[in-house]
C-alpha cells in the first residue's frame, strides 16, 4: 500500500482529504504544520507528499528544500496544495523542484488523479539506489547481480572506511581524477581560487553525499581542491571499476546521473542567486540552506550552523566583513543568534519571508 504524507494546517481540509485519500486506497500519514511533517517524512518515509504552501512554523517551500537536502528523502513525489494562485508562486514551486500544483478548491477527481499520476511516473523515474551507505552497495553490487561484471574484487577491496582528520586535503585542483568519493560521516568543502588568490567554495557535502565524480565524466584533472572541514569518513571508488561499472550496465549508470541531478540542481540556483540577488538575501537564503540542513539531520535538537565566517563568505562569495556586517544586523533584529564561530537561526521564517 502507498503511502502517503499530507501535510495541511487547515483541520477541515487535512481530514477531508485524508479521508478521500484513504477511500482510494492509499495509506495516510498527517501534519498539522511543515516541522510536523518532516518528522513525519523521517520517521516513515513516504511514496508521496501533498504539502500546503502557507503555514506556520515552517511553511511548504522549507519543507521542499528540506526533502531536497536530506538524502533519505530526496527524490519523493512533491504536491504543493495551496490558495494561492499568482504565477510567481507557481513559479518558485516549481524551480524549488515541485512536481504538481493543485490550488484549493479543488475536486476529488483532480487529486487523485493527480496522486495516481506522480506515482506511476516515479515509479519509472525514482532512484533505486539511495545516497547512503546501504544505497551505495546496491549501487556498487548491481552490476554484480546481473553478470555484467567480470570482478568487483578490487572494488570490493578499495571500498574500506578511510578516516581523514579536520583540515585534511583530499585532493588539489589539477591533480588526476582517480576515484570517486562518497562521504559517510563527516563535512567536505570544494573550492576554486581566482587568480586573485581569492577562494571561493564552490560545493558542501555531508553524510550521503558524492563528490569528485565530474573530472571522472569528463575524463580531465580535479577542476577545484577539496578539504574536509572536521574529522570525516569517506568510501573510495577506483575511477577504473567505476567506469566498467557505468559502461558495462546501463541501468546502474542512469540510475547514478539521476541520483547527482538534484546537486546539479542546486548549483544552477546558487549561482543564479549570486548572479541576481542583494547581498543581504544571499547571506539569509544561505543561514535558511544551512539550518534546515542541519535541522534535517537533527529534528530533535536546536541545530547550530558550525561554519567559519571565512568558508561563509566563501560559499556566499564576498568579504569575510561584509558578512559580518549583515550577520550584525540580523542579529539585532532578533533573526539569528551569534555563538562565538556558531550561528543559530531563530526565526527562519522572518529571514524567509522578510522584503529584502
Amino acid at each position: 500500500m502507498k503511502v502517503i504524507l499530507l501535510i495541511e494546517d487547515h483541520d477541515f481540509i487535512r481530514e477531508n482529504t485524508a479521508e478521500l485519500l484513504e477511500l482510494a486506497g492509499y495509506a495516510v500519514l498527517t501534519a498539522a504544520n511543515g516541522k510536523l511533517g518532516v518528522e513525519q517524512a523521517l520517521a516513515t518515509r513516504p511514496d508521496l507528499v501533498i504539502c500546503d504552501i502557507m503555514m506556520p512554523v515552517l511553511d511548504g517551500y522549507g519543507v521542499l528544500h528540506i526533502f531536497n537536502q536530506n538524502p533519505g528523502l530526496r527524490g519523493i513525489p512533491f504536491i504543493f496544495l495551496t490558495a494561492k494562485t499568482e504565477r510567481q508562486d507557481l513559479r518558485k514551486g516549481m524551480e524549488l523542484g515541485a512536481d504538481d500544483y493543485l490550488t484549493k478548491p479543488f475536486d476529488s477527481n483532480e487529486l487523485l488523479n493527480a496522486v495516481a499520476g506522480r506515482l506511476a511516473r516515479f515509479k519509472q523515474l525514482r532512484p533505486e539506489y539511495e545516497a547512503t551507505p546501504a544505497g551505495l552497495d546496491a549501487f556498487l553490487h548491481d552490476a554484480q547481480a546481473v553478470g555484467q561484471l567480470d570482478s568487483l574484487e578490487s572494488l570490493a577491496a578499495d571500498r574500506r572506511t578511510h578516516e581523514l582528520p579536520r583540515k585534511q586535503i583530499i585532493y588539489a585542483e589539477g591533480d588526476e581524477a582517480s576515484r570517486l568519493y562518497f562521504v559517510e560521516a563527516g563535512r567536505v568543502k570544494t573550492t576554486k581560487t581566482t587568480a586573485a588568490g581569492k577562494e571561493l567554495i564552490t560545493g558542501l557535502y555531508g553524510p550521503g553525499d558524492f563528490f569528485g565524480y565530474q573530472p571522472l565524466l569528463e575524463h580531465t584533472a580535479h577542476h577545484d581542491s577539496a578539504l574536509t572541514l572536521e574529522d570525516t569518513v569517506l568510501r573510495y571508488i577506483p575511477a577504473t571499476d567505476f567506469t566498467q561499472l557505468l559502461l558495462r550496465n546501463p541501468k546502474v549508470g542512469r540510475q547514478f546521473v539521476r541520483l547527482l541531478a538534484g546537486r546539479v540542481r542546486e548549483q544552477e540556483q546558487l549561482l543564479l542567486a549570486m548572479a541576481y540577488n542583494s547581498l543581504r538575501k544571499r547571506v539569509a537564503d544561505t543561514l535558511l540552506r544551512l539550518h534546515e540542513q542541519q535541522t534535517a539531520t537533527q529534528p530533535e535538537a536546536e541545530p547550530l550552523i558550525q561554519l567559519s565566517r571565512e568558508d561563509m563568505a566563501s560559499l556566499i562569495g564576498t568579504a569575510p566583513e561584509s558578512l559580518s556586517r549583515i550577520l550584525s544586523e540580523l542579529r539585532q533584529d532578533g533573526s539569528i543568534e551569534l555563538t562565538n564561530r556558531d550561528i543559530r537561526v531563530l526565526q527562519p521564517e522572518r529571514l524567509r519571508r522578510a522584503n529584502w
